[in-house]
């Protein structure tokens, strides 16, 4: 079945070995973020013999499907407080910056007379979530002590994925500081000081980490290969463990610019054409409700995407050495937003292998 996203298993043994011998190397733990092909089970149970510390995602459903794979798991987005009770059930470990959340979370493991452990959130910048000012982690801090069934056992820190603010040795040796006065002032042996994700890994490769960083939680560089503070690839890792591959159901040639007077497109934007003469254009079956087609990148390079509707993506492919006809496969590479929105939708087979 088509449009189908092709899983290679043993490209991403490979960037699992290549990114966490990078962090072992350096006394750093791997948190494997799993969300960008929604923790699908027989990806990460192949997965997990090659280096990783724990299991991350941001949802609870998603680690829900991983509750037989033996590794702690994270649960690395702000809890709701709507769903604290599967937060104890299914995470090993919360990210958390809100007291009203860790008294409640308390409460609850109190009456199932469980041990929870959490890791406090810091913004250096980046202004997602976190606490900002020391002072407020600290005061936090003394009342979360109090709290008989929470474990606090580390900080972390979050950078590019809002502000785009990329981590430097300044901003996560801060929070390796911020770690210490921790340790210090409240007589806390922290095993988590985590230093960010795919964006950190850019210090590691310059071996400019902050000591003390411990922990990384990595998504994008193990599925597709590169650190995301600029973008580049990891040497010795595969861009290409997820494709994208779509049918095509029309090729013909036609005009670059549509005829007649140019209104709104389906989705209300007023589009702009640049004519080109007659182009051949192909159009593969799949379109804006089942992906983010914006975030695709045609493994033939010489294909440009014109554009898309809710149910068809046009093709310009007169550049092409390939001739394209009716039935044939058109392959692309995804951005991380895309493989999000592929592996989410019901309308894009998924294969393994």
């Amino acid at each position: 079945m088509y449009p189908k996203l092709e899983i290679d298993i043993n490209k991403l043994k490979q960037n699992v070995k290549v990114i966490s011998h990078m962090c072992h190397d350096n006394n750093i733990s791997l948190a494997f973020v799993t969300k960008s092909f929604c923790a699908r089970e027989k990806v990460v149970e192949k997965l997990v013999e090659e280096g990783i510390d724990y299991i991350a995602d941001s949802r609870i459903n998603n680690l829900k499907k991983l509750k037989n794979i033996d590794l702690p798991k994270m649960l690395i987005r702000i809890p709701m407080i709507s769903e604290l009770e599967e937060v104890v059930e299914y995470s090993d470990i919360s990210f958390n910056s809100e007291l009203k959340t860790i008294k409640a979370l308390n409460e609850i493991c109190e009456r199932k007379n469980i041990i929870h452990k959490i890791v406090l959130m810091f913004d250096l910048g980046d202004l997602r979530e976190g606490y900002f000012y020391e002072e407020d982690l600290f005061n936090n801090i003394k009342n979360i002590q109090k709290f008989k069934n929470i474990k606090i056992i580390g900080i972390a820190t979050n950078l590019t994925c809002y502000g785009a603010i990329i981590p430097s040795p300044i901003n996560t040796g801060r929070l390796v500081e911020i770690a210490r006065k921790v340790e210090n002032e409240f007589d806390l042996k922290l095993e988590i000081v985590s230093g960010g994700n795919s964006s950190s890994l850019d210090l590691l490769m310059n071996d400019d980490m902050p000591r003390g960083v411990t922990n990384l939680r990595i998504g994008e560089s193990i599925v597709l290969g590169r650190e995301t503070a600029y973008g580049k690839n990891i040497k010795g890792t595969y861009q290409d463990a997820f494709k994208l591959v779509c049918e095509i159901v029309e090729c013909k040639e036609k005009p670059s610019v549509p005829i007649g007077e140019i209104g709104i497109d389906a989705f209300g934007n007023k589009p702009v054409y640049e004519d080109k003469g007659i182009l051949k254009r192909a159009i593969v079956a799949i379109g804006k409700q089942d992906i983010d087609t914006d975030s695709l990148m045609p493994i033939d390079t010489s294909i440009e995407i014109l554009g898309a509707s809710s149910d068809h993506m046009i093709l310009d492919v007169t550049k092409s050495n390939k001739n394209y006809n009716i039935g044939d496969k058109v392959e692309f590479l995804l951005t991380y937003g895309g493989l999000m929105s592929t592996s989410t939708s019901d309308y894009v087979e998924k294969i393994i292998y």
